[in-house]
């Protein structure tokens, strides 16, 4: 524990009192009350819709809490809006970062600066921040040919000018490999020991356990325990979190399967625009009842893929997908679904559901076949209401109804809707990407369950995922995408995990990333 945690006369650095905040119809925080200490790795865990993200955004200035106190080493303090935030000394890096990709790095960090300073002076400042905590960027490489973990250090280098004093950091390793995952830690560790307070949020419990001091339950916007990580196991803070017993996923090991359902084939597709992957000649089949895995850090040719696959994009001609011996690559993508193909894309809003929408109008959009939701081009409302009933049943979505907007639900429960109406259509292949992405450990566990369930039924499954523990707990095989290309098939049981996330990190336009990974590897091996 760092020594300014210690100090036992010395004041929180952040202390919250009886913060409330509502929305209509919600009680998004509810009386919270609890406080971080200076040099202190702080856990903030929840379900979806906990409150977590309203709190940290009250933190931040970006929104009023409705009552409560919020002190700042033992005063008072408003904070109006995010550059107040950051003149305390308040710095946040966000999930989705806010970067311009045509923009190198310099231009933009000092876009995101509050007061305007000489080019060389600040690049002499960035120089200095990166040297100190081993962030290793070039200020004029163009952001669109980097990595997502070189990105966030973007968004870290830019917090850490400001020489924060408490650093909010909000789901921080979803498109990490591991080697960043571990230089991101260092990082964190080092910034902890010189003082700064971390206030960390994150669905990996098991890197709260390795990472933090401490930890704050919120449940249903209220706080309802906290606890110290390092003597808790990942199942137990879970369940702290859910109220309840976690249900572990039931997967019977299987050593063979059935025939070769999906095939696909030298499949090819050229850059759509500049900010696209192109696909190189990818390879791979899943027979019955598997679940195959494609890693990869975001960017690298994963949502061509997926769109390749739906039909929503066409492939170059002598590309194959066949669906049990027949070749839908020239079919579109109502066809390929009628084939017995769904898919999940990895955004929410607007790809995989409509926001203003209704739920019952959701299901019309992918199973109005599968599930005979339209006859003689008529739509037939009170069955796409019953089959909207039914989804929000079996996956616990919390909402008020089927004739919901999918815009009012919380994304976690928006992602469990969207991965029931396709897994209740019960395809022969699903392919889903990123099928947990934001959701808590209750809700994953229950998409876990039952993408298992559908593969012992007898569907072939491909699952892409930045997620690398998902994608070694829940599939059977699995191969990594990097720029565009597959790597060969791997069984996942006895797989390299530092094999697999030098794939994962290997080219992205730099031939010199895979070195750097393996020496960084080889030290921590030496360490």
């Amino acid at each position: 524990m760092p020594a300014e945690m210690q100090q036992g006369n010395a004041p929180a650095r952040l202390e919250l009192r009886g913060i409330t905040k509502s929305f209509p119809g919600v009680l998004a925080n509810d009386n919270v009350s609890f406080s971080v200490q200076p040099g202190e790795i702080h856990a903030l865990l929840g379900e979806n819709g906990a409150g977590k993200s309203t709190l940290v955004k009250m933190i931040y200035g970006i929104q009023p809490q409705d009552s409560g106190q919020m002190l700042w080493n033992g005063e008072s303090m408003s904070v109006p809006n995010p550059k107040a935030a950051r003149r305390l000394g308040i710095g946040m890096v966000f999930q989705h970062f806010s970067l311009f990709e045509a923009l190198t790095v310099l231009e933009n960090i000092a876009l995101g600066m509050d007061g305007a300073q000489p080019s060389r002076q600040l690049e002499a400042q960035v120089r200095e921040v990166m040297q100190t905590y081993g962030l290793a960027l070039d200020p004029h490489r163009i952001v669109s040919t980097l990595s997502v973990g070189e990105r966030q250090r973007i968004e870290i280098v830019r917090a850490l000018l400001l020489n924060p004093k408490l650093l909010i950091m909000d789901e921080p390793t979803s498109v990490l490999t591991p080697q960043e995952v571990e230089q991101l830690f260092g990082t964190l560790r080092q910034l902890a020991s010189e003082g700064c307070s971390i206030l960390y949020i994150s669905h990996k419990l098991h890197e709260i356990k390795a990472l933090c001091d401490t930890a704050t339950i919120l449940r249903q916007g209220k706080v309802v325990g906290t606890c110290d990580p390092k003597v808790e196991t990942p199942k137990s803070m879970a369940e702290m979190m859910i109220g309840g017993n976690l249900k572990s996923v039931s997967k019977e090991q299987r050593a063979d399967f059935g025939e070769v359902l999906l095939d696909v084939r030298s499949l090819n597709l050229p850059r759509l625009d500049q900010f696209s992957t192109p696909l190189h000649n990818v390879t791979f089949d899943v027979r019955r009842g598997e679940i195959f895995g494609i890693a990869g850090v975001a960017g690298n040719g994963q949502n061509e893929l997926l769109e390749v696959m739906s039909g929503e994009i066409e492939a170059e001609p002598g590309s194959h997908i066949l669906i049990d011996g027949r070749d839908v690559a020239r079919d579109g993508a109502s066809r390929r679904r009628m084939a017995g193909i769904c898919s999940v894309p990895e955004e929410r809003h607007g790809h995989a559901a409509v926001t203003d929408f209704t739920l019952a109008e959701n299901t019309i959009l992918t199973a109005r076949h599968r599930r005979n939701l339209v006859t003689g081009g008529l739509v037939r409302n009170r069955a796409a209401d019953s089959y909207a009933k039914e989804v929000v049943a079996n996956f616990s979505v919390k909402t008020t109804g089927s004739q919901a907007t999918a815009g009012s639900l919380s994304g976690g429960n928006l992602q469990k809707f969207i991965m029931g109406r396709e897994i209740m259509q019960t395809p022969d292949v699903l392919v889903v990407s990123q099928p947990t992405w934001g959701v808590d450990a209750g809700a994953a566990a229950a998409i876990h369950q039952a993408l298992v369930d559908l593969a012992a039924s007898g569907s072939a499954i491909v699952v892409i995922s930045q997620d690398l523990d998902e994608l070694l707990s829940l599939c059977d095989t699995m191969a990594v995408i990097n720029v565009g290309k597959l790597s060969d098939k791997m069984n996942v049981e006895g797989v390299d995990i530092q094999e697999v996330g030098l794939l994962m990190g290997g080219v992205h336009g730099d031939p010199g990333a895979t070195a750097e990974a393996e020496a960084q590897v080889e030290a921590a091996h030496a360490h």
